[in-house]
């Protein structure tokens, strides 16, 4: 089968690999049909993250269920299913509770797992990774479309909302204009908040955010921007959706959340070794809360709202490449010609 690998900084390939098989009774195989490029594969694509050469790419898996061990009970062949960017055993004690991402049989796709960036993957615990969509949708291309999304930004917005502490009535900051912070409004809006501001530097992402329910926009950098939200939510907000991760997106979540505020993280931390946004969250008793995202916990939810059609993460996609075109997704994302990529396989 074909399949995306890395290569090394801003050198991803598509070759040649093996086809994976069922190798364990609770696996299943699953022929690829939509998956995407996240902004989490450019930190490894940038040489800002280490990554092994050789290694398969891609986390955000769409498809059809191939095969099944014997184990398997929730799917069968012949299914369209879809799954988070990490995979658990739905069993344990932290997925019981809704904490799929520390599942102590977890993994995450790609590495040492396949990669969702290619023809077929091989679904380790599939009854506690896979999720079903409904097949009276499964050949429906516009739901298959709102539906990607919930394998990872989606979900994740909605993380740092919930971990925000967003609730009907409230006043938001979101913090980050790519895909996440995009999705982020959407569940800032989803959860009732009744103002949101939207922090990014692209008017045209700016402007898919107040499509997605953001009634302000800030653009400005630095201090400017603190200044411009700090006034926009009179002194603050309770509730901040940090959805970049780097140091500075931090620094301005923290000083733009009201003294006793929430800012839920959860933009994967990159450079974020000075902790000095620490000293001021501490003098503002502002909680920091959120981390990776416990997607498989959300899914079956935001899955619902998609399926009613009152819930649409599409636009996030802004181009959308074949499987053999996935180097070139990389680079638009990288050169900020894309919010988000698809790949349709």
């Amino acid at each position: 089968m074909e399949a995306a690998v890395f290569r090394g900084e801003r050198d991803i390939r598509v070759e040649e690999v093996p086809d994976p098989t069922v190798d364990a009774p609770t696996d299943a195989v699953v022929r690829v049909t939509h998956t995407a490029v996240c902004g989490s594969d450019l930190w490894f694509y940038r040489g800002q993250r280490d990554y092994d050469v050789g290694d398969p790419v891609g986390h955000e898996p769409m498809g059809i269920v191939e095969a099944v061990g014997e184990d398997v009970t929730s799917v069968r062949p012949g299914d369209r299913v879809l799954a988070p960017f990490a995979i658990s055993c739905g069993e344990c004690e932290f997925c019981r509770k809704g904490l799929h991402t520390s599942c102590v049989n977890g993994d995450t796709w790609a590495g040492d797992q396949d990669g969702a960036q290619a023809e077929l993957v091989r679904a380790p615990h599939a009854d506690g990774t896979l999720v079903r969509v409904p097949d009276r949708y499964a050949d429906d291309e516009g739901v298959l479309r709102s539906l990607l999304p919930l394998t990872d930004v989606m979900c994740t917005g909605h993380h740092a909302a919930v971990s925000a502490g967003v609730e009907a009535g409230d006043t938001a900051v979101v913090v980050g204009d790519g895909a996440v912070g995009l999705c982020g409004v959407l569940a800032a809006r989803r959860l009732g908040a009744e103002r949101i501001v939207a922090m990014g530097h692209h008017e045209d992402r700016l402007a898919l955010a107040e499509a997605f329910g953001a009634t302000e926009t800030v653009s400005a950098r630095g201090e400017a921007a603190v200044e411009a939200a700090t006034a926009l939510t009179d002194g603050g907000a309770n509730s901040v959706l940090e959805c970049v991760g780097a140091a500075s997106s931090m620094e301005t979540a923290v000083e733009v959340a009201r003294d006793g505020g929430t800012v839920g993280y959860v933009g994967v931390p990159q450079g974020v070794s000075d902790a000095a946004f620490l000293d001021t969250a501490f003098g503002k008793n502002v909680t920091i809360a959120g981390g990776v995202a416990p997607v498989r916990a959300y899914i079956e939810d935001l899955m619902a709202d998609v399926l009613q059609g009152t819930l649409d993460p599409s636009p996030v996609f802004t181009k959308t490449v074949d499987l053999g075109s996935v180097p070139e997704g990389y680079r638009a994302m990288d050169e900020r010609d894309a919010v988000k990529v698809l790949v349709r396989v």
